[in-house]
Formats: C-alpha cells, sequence, structure tokens
C-alpha cells in the first residue's frame, strides 16, 4: 500500500503537505506527519482514510491496497 499511496500523490504533483491542504478544503483533516506514516507503513489507515484517499485520487481503494 505504502509505495501506491505515494507513486499516486507525486503523480499528482502534491506533496505531503499540499495534500493534506487539499483534503481539508473537501472536510477531512488529516496531519501530514499522520499521512507520512501511512506512506512509510509505520501506521495503518482507517477504512475511512482510505476510501478519502480513493476519492481524492479517483482512484480504487483496490489500487491503494495494492490487490
Amino acid at each position: 500500500m505504502k509505495n501506491n499511496l505515494k507513486k499516486i500523490r507525486l503523480e499528482k504533483g502534491l506533496t505531503q503537505e499540499k495534500l493534506c491542504c487539499e483534503l481539508r478544503k473537501q472536510g477531512y483533516y488529516i496531519d501530514r506527519t499522520t499521512y507520512s506514516k501511512y506512506e512509510t507503513g509505520s501506521r495503518s489507515m482507517s477504512c475511512e482514510a482510505l476510501i478519502e484517499f480513493a476519492c481524492f485520487f479517483g482512484t480504487s481503494c483496490d489500487y491503494i491496497l495494492g490487490i
């Protein structure tokens, strides 16, 4: 998962901070340090977070999870 999450963020040309800012505009608050832990795999994300990322990036949860 961590590789796909970082890959798709970079494909969209977003820094971690910019991504978190854009998500906040849509009503979903996530701290940059928390997001960073998702990318490194040192923290598991909730189903809610997974769905938010999939919607934001316009992809499936399966893709983010590497299924």
